[in-house]
């Protein structure tokens, strides 16, 4: 088994391919001999009786794949903090992984002034570093509460960085192009551990640029992309040109697109765009077949099931958690939280948190968080399901569904719509005229919004939405019933002028 590392110094002669930023190149042999000179100067710096763990509060610029190349090679841990977070959230981020310093740059200083702040400045790397040795802590992304700092072995990115490289048939003569951010999963085991992995060249973009995608893609003579989220929806809205096609681009990879964005994308764009399901723990991966419905994550793997509160098999239809039953997967644990290890690994199988149906071809379907289960009319109800009929509307471009209190035990459903060109008065019958909304999940209160708060990876804060419920400046509307118009909710007393 490779460490990082071993690809790395792979790297170490070769002068045909680079890491590509704006308009610097630099070779993946000077960049190997950049990283090994920077892992010389940290050791010297860590207090060898504290954690070896260094943080890096940077955009996509080079010195971020640097101190990578220098964790690697130097057996120190890199910590990846989220720079769109706040400055006591870093603060607090940094001392609970136990940063010994955190390197950055102008830019980001001012988030950290409370931290000591490493200045970037012959080893031969990576001796002594073992697969099951940690190489990073990288974040989730906080969507169901606090993030938690998630164990990132060596194997753990060696793994599917050349799993992807050979499924693609990636080589020196490709161009990895990476504009989600590095101090995320995605982008270090789908971007950068690729670009390793397969010898090609690595193209950085400082922050995802809807606008700027396609000329980058054309510019660096990109083959292959990465994504996580809605970036495709992103740009999809960008104009149309005839010329959309004349690019380079062969495979773009990623999970969590919005329905039907893969599809429409790849005709747009002459691409193949592999859609997947997994996490930053790395418990349960799930992969698209060809005949895969254009909704589903795919078929469930052999070990992994979806189980009722009890433990039991969901039949199919119902909604249950995400189990894999065999084991904990690439799940390596959180960082210092005993707590949350023994909220995913139970009775030797790992819970992951999300919600899931199967069909009766063994199709899953997602269904939301375990922590967005909405409780109404006393029952469980999924809000993913909800969200996908929700979208069908010609004029919805986004939405989120949630539950927000009624006036008796339970749930109401309300959602959060990005539509700034519908028509809310034909929305309940469009909604009533869906086969497979119910009743219990008709979502009797709209917020039209400009907008959803969304993470740095582009994954809706559902919780900051529930939080506020109708309490925003936003327009919300009520329907007291599946079928009856949609009228203005009044907010100073929670009720509208019929019961919703």
């Amino acid at each position: 088994m490779q460490t990082i590392a071993d690809l790395l110094l792979a790297r170490s002669e070769d002068t045909a391919t680079a890491l590509l930023f704006e308009d610097r190149r630099v070779t993946w042999a000077e960049h190997v001999r950049i990283s090994l000179s920077w892992a010389e100067r940290i050791g010297a710096m860590l207090d060898p009786d504290s954690p070896p763990h260094v943080g890096i509060l940077l955009d996509n610029v080079p010195e971020f794949s640097y101190l990578l190349g220098a964790a690697a090679l130097g057996g120190f841990v890199a910590v990846c903090l989220n720079s769109t977070r706040s400055a006591p959230e870093l603060e607090q981020d940094a001392r609970r992984t136990d940063c010994q310093m955190v390197f950055t740059d102008d830019a980001h200083r001012h988030l950290i002034d409370g931290l000591d702040v490493g200045e970037l400045t012959g080893i031969d790397g990576g001796q002594g570093i073992h697969p099951l040795d940690l190489f990073a802590l990288v974040f989730t992304s906080g969507t169901s509460g606090d993030p938690k700092a998630v164990r990132c072995t060596h194997s753990k990115v060696v793994t599917p960085g050349i799993m992807l490289a050979e499924r693609f048939g990636l080589g020196p003569a490709d161009t990895v192009y990476v504009s989600m951010p590095l101090f995320h999963s995605n982008a270090i085991m789908a971007g950068w551990a690729v670009a390793v992995a397969s010898g090609a060249n690595l193209a950085l973009r400082r922050k995802f640029s809807a606008s700027g995608f396609l000329s980058d893609v054309r510019r660096f003579d990109a083959t292959y992309a990465n994504y996580v989220g809605t970036p495709l929806s992103y740009v999809l809205a960008t104009p149309a040109s005839s010329d959309d096609t004349d690019n380079p681009l062969r495979v773009v990879y990623g999970n969590e697109a919005t329905p039907g964005a893969a599809t429409e994308f790849a005709r747009r764009f002459d691409v193949h765009v592999v859609d997947g399901f997994g996490s930053s723990e790395g418990g349960i991966s799930i992969a698209r077949t060809p005949d895969t419905p254009a909704d589903a994550l795919g078929p469930l793997p052999a070990g992994v099931m979806i189980l009722d509160a009890d433990g039991r098999e969901c039949a199919c239809g119902v909604v249950g958690e995400l189990v894999n039953a065999s084991g904990p997967g690439m799940f390596c644990g959180y960082y210092d939280n005993q707590r949350a290890d023994s909220d995913r690994m139970r009775d030797g199988m790992y819970f992951s948190g999300d919600l899931a149906y199967r069909d009766t071809d063994g199709y899953a379907y997602f269904a939301g968080r375990t922590s967005g289960w909405m409780r109404v009319d006393g029952e469980n109800l999924a809000a993913a399901p909800i969200e996908r009929i929700l979208l069908r509307h010609h004029a919805i471009d986004a939405a989120c569904v949630y539950g927000v209190p009624t006036d008796g035990p339970g749930d109401r459903v309300m959602a959060a719509i990005v539509a700034p060109e519908l028509d809310i008065t034909e929305l309940a019958t469009f909604l009533a005229d869906q086969p497979d909304l119910s009743s219990r999940a008709y979502p009797r209160l709209i917020r039209l919004c400009a907008a959803l708060p969304r993470t740095a990876t582009h994954k809706v804060l559902a919780r900051e939405l529930q939080y506020e419920s109708w309490r925003t400046d936003d327009p919300v509307w009520c329907s007291p019933a599946r079928g009856e118009a949609f009228e203005p909710f009044d907010k100073s007393v929670g009720t509208g002028t019929r019961r919703c």
